[in-house]
């Protein structure tokens, strides 16, 4: 069997030949990939449905725009959290009762836990309804098929508080060709 490089903690940018409208334009941060598939949410896709209509103890600490993200078009009736907590971007290990760190800084948080334990170390707190899914295998043929461009993410990526402009932002931030992706007409037949 072929072994598959993890892109977890890495991020996916849909190329602007990407099909599939769930990901027009997504950036996905990927919590796990393996062999046998991969796991993301989308950071991009803000809901109009507050973080206090649906988990009100953990709205307070939600970060601007305190609304539920889709994550992606698998189990949206489930939610999953997702923290920064900064002593991890300082390289310094974390030990936080509630949360299970992704990559660097990121962590999922236990969303079952009581907001009071968490509250002190988290930096940022992002609620996603659903996920994006891959078996194994897939992702891999849709990188080669040239779906998604690969790149590393930043803490700040998850809480971006303008998270509609954060698939250019990415783009711009990349010190290659990709850079000139960022400026890709939202349609390019009016071009």
């Amino acid at each position: 069997m072929t072994e598959v490089s993890s892109l977890t903690g890495r991020l996916l940018v849909a190329t602007p030949k990407l099909a599939d409208p769930n990901f027009d334009r997504a950036v996905v941060l990927v919590l796990e990939h393996d062999a046998k598939g991969s796991i993301g949410v989308v950071l991009n896709r803000p809901t109009p449905v507050g973080v206090g209509d649906v988990l009100q103890p953990w709205a307070a600490l939600a970060v601007l725009p305190q609304v539920v993200f889709q994550g992606g078009p698998v189990s949206l009736d489930s939610a999953l959290g997702l923290a920064v907590v900064p002593g991890e971007s300082r390289g310094e290990p974390v030990e936080v009762l509630g949360w299970r760190r992704v990559h660097g800084a990121i962590g999922l948080v236990d969303l079952d836990a009581p907001p009071e334990l968490l509250a002190a170390e988290l930096g940022s707190l992002r609620i996603f309804a659903g996920y994006s899914g891959w078996g194994a295998g897939q992702l891999e043929r849709e990188l080669t098929g040239g779906a998604w461009y690969v790149v590393d993410s930043e803490p700040g990526d998850v809480s971006a508080p303008d998270p509609e402009r954060l698939w250019r932002a990415v783009l711009r931030r990349q010190r290659n060709k990709l850079a000139m992706v960022a400026t890709y007409p939202d349609d390019p037949s009016l071009n």
